[in-house]
């Protein structure tokens, strides 16, 4: 066969191809150069016998015939991966190993929570962390190279299920300089929003739907960890929302105080997702229990109704 030169790697790099519509996007997603990617599709293409992209323009685009082909590639990747997790199903929950998504932003507060009794309550199966911005997990899953991804609700979900866990509502930061520093809970109606330091990954669009007066400064929404967010308000000023987990290890920064939102409460939503096909649907709503119901005990989280 023809095909028989070509290999599941191979597709793969075809179809990443296809999802970013540039080889040089597409070798940065997928780890490889440029000229290797190229040389990898071209491979694919000649054992096919016709051309999967056409390619000089701004964008690379499918041929017609490319794209009744990449369905049937993206099919072939799916059985791959069924194949591998049927072989590493059994007795032990998740075939032994669940590959979980989380958020930079959550990980390192909700980590804390679960990682002791998460064998107790699936003995044998090792729990495998990757951290990363919530889009690129939620890519990462659709692909296949995670099992289950922590993330608050979004669009992209094709071929995607999940269930709620909880509300993480947010609280102000304020440097210790600032007017209202002193207070123990405050309205966001208080606060001039072009004072924030704002997370990209919370509040990309500003703070429009917080009844603040004024807007949010572009150069303010920066795509940071909490930790910087923080040293930000330490060192220049102002306020910031950060998720109530983070609470206990931010609390120790110098020049800044903690304080509750007064009336509104916002925050982010937190759900579990894992693909449509998985075989360890029972293993992860049973994750997704342990989750809810852990939740529940942490201070300051809504678990969701289950």
């Amino acid at each position: 066969m023809a095909l028989s030169s070509v290999s599941l790697r191979d597709l793969a790099l075809v179809q990443a191809v296809a999802r970013e519509g540039s080889f040089n996007s597409a070798a940065r997603a997928m780890y490889i150069s440029p000229s290797g990617l190229s040389h990898q599709v071209q491979k694919v293409e000649q054992a096919l016998g016709t051309p999967l992209f056409e390619r000089g323009g701004r964008r690379v685009v499918p041929t017609a015939s490319g794209q009744r082909l990449l369905g049937y590639i993206e099919e072939v990747l799916a059985s791959a991966e069924h194949l591998e997790h049927a072989a590493r199903a059994g007795d032990v929950a998740f075939g032994g190993e669940l590959r979980l998504g989380v958020p930079s932003t959550l990980g390192p507060y909700l980590l804390p929570h679960f990682i002791e009794p998460f064998p107790q309550r699936f003995p044998g199966a090792r729990l495998t962390i990757s951290e990363g911005k919530p889009r690129g997990l939620l890519r990462r899953l659709q692909e296949g190279e995670l099992d289950a991804v922590l993330a608050p609700p979004s669009a992209i979900v094709t071929g995607l299920e999940s269930i709620p866990l909880f509300f993480e509502p947010y609280e102000l930061m304020l440097h210790t300089g600032h007017p209202l520093a002193g207070r123990a809970s405050i309205a966001l109606t208080e606060l001039d929003a072009a004072d924030a330091t704002l997370m990209a990954e919370s509040h990309g669009n500003g703070v429009s739907d917080l009844g603040m007066s004024g807007s949010a400064r572009p150069e303010r929404i920066q795509d940071l960890s909490i930790e910087s967010l923080a040293t930000l308000v330490a060192l220049r000023g102002g306020y910031t929302l950060v998720p109530i987990l983070a609470h206990e290890r931010l609390g120790s920064i110098p020049n800044v105080v903690l304080a509750a939102v007064e009336g509104a409460r916002p925050g982010r939503h937190i759900s579990l997702y894992w693909r449509n096909a998985t075989p360890w649907r029972e293993d992860l709503a049973r994750f997704g229990d342990l989750l809810r119901a852990l939740s529940e005990a942490i201070p300051g989280l809504d678990a969701a109704a289950s």
